[in-house]
């Protein structure tokens, strides 16, 4: 059966321009997403909100699975506060199957995205949960929460992202996409 480990963020300092946290909305997305994996098929793990990337590292680690999907949102450099927007989808440089993820994944998001080209796939070796991972990783950056236009499309469209993060889920893992 097809796995996916769920990674929100557990980031509950990194506050919304309109409130709440990113761990807020991460895990919000999360929730949503589950019935599409069921329906789907696809069996999942999920970090604890409690804990740490090195936490969800080790949980990620400690399974096997064929994916592993941190979700997050982003914040520009103080300096750029509030005028970057959009997605960016990380994978780790050296991955050739992360980098087919993650172009998986942006795709699909330029389909809901209100600009479709500030969709930009993103390879680093600095994110450590794309590096320490065992399985192909990516980490989706949903969009800027500093930026008041991203922050209120993310929390205007939670089902939607969820939708879209479960398609590109099973588009990766070559899983017939079912609604529930």
């Amino acid at each position: 059966m097809a796995s996916v480990f769920l990674s929100p963020s557990t980031q509950e300092y990194n506050l919304y321009v309109t409130g709440n946290s990113e761990e807020y909305y991460a895990n919000l997305i999360t929730d949503a997403m589950i019935p599409y994996l069921n329906a789907s098929g696809i069996s999942y793990g999920r970090n604890d909100p409690n804990g740490s990337v090195s936490t969800s590292i080790a949980m990620s680690n400690a399974g096997n699975y064929d994916l592993h999907l941190a979700i997050h949102s982003n914040a520009a450099p103080e300096h750029l506060a509030g005028m970057i927007k959009g997605p960016d989808v990380y994978y780790y440089r050296d991955s050739s199957s992360g980098k087919a993820a993650a172009e998986i994944f942006a795709n699909n998001l330029k389909i809901i995205y209100p600009t479709p080209s500030l969709v930009t796939v993103v390879p680093t070796t600095s994110l450590v949960e794309l590096r320490r991972t065992r399985a192909t990783a990516v980490l989706v950056e949903i969009a800027y929460h500093d930026n008041i236009e991203d922050a209120n499309w993310i929390i205007s469209n939670i089902e939607e992202i969820a939708a879209n993060l479960a398609l590109s889920v099973a588009d990766y893992l070559g899983v017939p996409f079912v609604r529930p």
